[in-house]
């Protein structure tokens, strides 16, 4: 018995390293490129991973005097944060109607979210454009909150959805036992306790739209309206690339959504694991 017991020790802590190990790879892969970009941004002439000698912060001082890139960081912010609220809202709604009742067509409403999860965003680029162009909102930062809003909708929709289906019907039926309507009961009860998987849905969409390039270059063609993701492209000319400058921008740009996700990533994390296994 005691060296079956030592077998399964032994076993046991293989398994254990070999998690570690695994994972450690894992956290390379991921961290490599940002590393280098990290590290690449101070260097004369970018590439690997040895320290710069000497320092130089001429990419940050020029992305910050002579491209202006808090006007670009201001656009960022406000049209990420308005098209997340907005789809934020509106996809809470639903799926909560989607997971705590029954109507006729149900399945084909999620079906119909999930369906849009297979559709590339490049094959309804020119609809969108000719419909921005029919409401006469080319080159409006309205245009580009009005594609985010829809762009999240089908991943959002899941997560928080998922998460609906963890709380106990036992407390609605309480709240309405209590005089309490749909309204007041999502309100009171149901949105208090969905907290973390509609923060996680907002993260997800938040972190989507902040990195968008395709559809903010393609709407907005004023430079004093672009977003950070455009800023990229003004770094490459006909024979030549700042590439220090480049990755400067591209430090700059990620920064805010890595706060971000090691501020949320306890509500991340609960979220999922919650829709994962009650879901």
């Amino acid at each position: 018995m005691s060296k079956l017991n030592r077998n399964i020790h032994r076993h046991g802590a293989a398994g254990t390293i070999l998690c570690y190990m695994v994972m450690f790879l894992v956290l390379v892969v991921s961290l490599y490129p940002l590393i280098w970009v990290f590290i690449s941004s101070f260097k004369e002439v970018p590439g690997g991973l040895g320290l710069p000698h000497p320092w130089k912060f001429d990419g940050y001082i020029s992305i910050f005097t002579k491209l202006n890139i808090g006007a670009y960081f201001a656009n960022s912010l406000f049209i990420t944060t308005l098209s997340t609220a907005v789809s934020t809202v509106a996809v809470t709604m639903a799926a909560y109607v989607s997971a705590r009742m029954n109507f006729r067509g149900k399945g084909l409403v999620t079906l119909m979210f999930a369906s849009t999860l297979y559709v590339p965003s490049i094959s309804i680029s020119f609809p969108i454009y000719r419909m921005m162009s029919s409401f006469h909102l080319q080159d409006t930062r309205s245009a580009v909150i009005f594609v985010y809003s829809g762009l999240n909708i089908a991943i959002t929709y899941f997560v928080i959805r998922s998460y609906f289906l963890t709380i106990p019907r036992e407390m609605e039926e309480a709240a309405q036992i209590d005089g309490c309507g749909y309204s007041q009961t999502f309100w009171r009860i149901i949105f208090p306790l969905a907290k973390p998987g509609i923060a996680t849905g907002a993260i997800l969409a938040f972190l989507n739209n902040w990195n968008e390039f395709y559809f903010a270059s393609l709407l907005l063609t004023s430079k004093s309206k672009m977003t950070i993701p455009a800023l990229l492209g003004q770094f490459k000319g006909t024979y030549s690339m700042d590439r220090n400058g480049m990755f400067s921008a591209i430090v700059v740009s990620v920064l805010p959504t890595i706060l971000l996700f090691c501020a949320c990533s306890k509500v991340f994390i609960k979220s999922l694991t919650a829709g994962a296994v009650k879901g």
